[in-house]
């Protein structure tokens, strides 16, 4: 059933009929946003729930809550996002983390310690939702001609310690600029502000500055599911496989398989030119799971003084079947360019 909640913009009306997993690239419709109250916002497109994103989860405290997308599809309805993997049941999704930050773990789960490996300790962290300012949809006709009329959501958080302490307040909105039903894709973007309020100056590191070889994670990260085991990894520059862990590049993009019915989706992650360190670095595997995350952190340190902030900009694009380098390096000019 649709969620029987209110939203003061694109609602889905009580009596809509619950959208589906399967695709439909002619809806009859525009997009639309169905709102759960505290709880989590839906998209949709024609019959096919391109994402659901949960902004006050149900989450242990030792999996670092934070919001996160799940499930994910493509426009034919193919899921492109695991939750809860149990080899590492803090992966969630799409979700922006991270692992370490002054000593405190926003990721989940134990914490890379130099000589001594994974710690268990009393420092996982949570990233609060406090509020809503924007959630609009437009008309179908402009969101399909591409930017300049998107949907677009902007919400306040906080990132908070395990001893209550707010050391960031973030401004997040996400939006999708463009659901292109003749190319077989759609994009996802996120601008993240972060202001440091612990009223001393915070370290971005990584289990990696910690002294874990090859293991930058944090950030805006990806998990893809189970059936994407062995997948395609290619990035900018001619870079490819698994030896593009720890690269420099503007993308990367990683296609899988899915089960059942063999079809191939492609998940592209991309980064803006006005980020820190740009072109950032890739944390990436297609073994033993798929994942992917933008490392700025990956192998140095970045440290945020007092009151300043930082800005990211991604774009995530979700496409039916395999696509080629070339379609990613001319989508990232465009999106560069904006």
């Amino acid at each position: 059933m649709t969620d029987p909640a209110a939203v003061a913009r694109g609602l889905v009306p009580r009596n809509s009929a619950a959208p589906s997993t399967a695709g439909s690239h002619n809806p009859s419709h525009g997009p639309q946003l169905i709102h759960a109250l505290d709880r989590h916002v839906d998209l949709l497109y024609g019959d096919t729930r391109l994402f659901r994103y949960v902004y006050r989860p149900d989450t242990p405290p030792l999996e670092s809550p934070k919001p996160y997308f799940h499930p994910v599809r493509t426009l034919a309805g193919n899921k492109v996002t695991v939750f809860r993997p149990h080899d590492h049941v803090w992966h969630k999704g799409i979700a922006m983390t991270w692992a370490q930050l002054s000593g405190q773990n926003f990721w989940g789960g134990p914490t890379y310690v130099r000589d001594k490996g994974y710690v268990q300790l009393p420092n996982n962290g949570r990233m609060a939702h406090q509020s809503w300012s924007e959630m609009r949809t437009p008309p179908l006709q402009n969101l399909e001609r591409g930017p300049g009329g998107e949907v677009s959501l902007t919400e306040h958080l906080t990132w908070i310690t395990e001893s209550n302490e707010t050391w960031l307040e973030e401004t997040r909105t996400i939006s999708v600029p463009e659901i292109n039903p003749t190319e077989g894709y759609w994009t996802l973007d996120f601008d993240f502000t972060l202001r440091n309020t612990r009223g001393q100056p915070l370290v971005f590191g990584s289990p990696t500055t910690e002294g874990r070889p090859m293991a930058g994670y944090g950030g805006l990260f990806w998990r893809g599911p189970r059936s994407f085991l062995n997948g395609t990894i290619f990035a900018a520059g001619g870079l490819s496989g698994p030896d593009v862990m720890g690269q420099s590049a503007p993308w990367l993009a990683f296609t899988g398989k899915h089960d059942g019915s063999g079809a191939a989706s492609t998940v592209a992650l991309l980064d803006h030119p006005t980020n820190p360190r740009y072109p950032t670095k890739w944390f990436v595997r297609n073994t033993p799971y798929a994942c992917a995350s933008f490392a700025f952190a990956f192998d140095e340190e970045l440290t945020l003084p007092t009151d300043d902030s930082l800005r990211f900009r991604y774009r995530i694009l979700i496409a039916d079947g395999p696509l080629t380098p070339d379609h990613f390096d001319a989508h990232h000019a465009s999106y560069a360019a904006g």
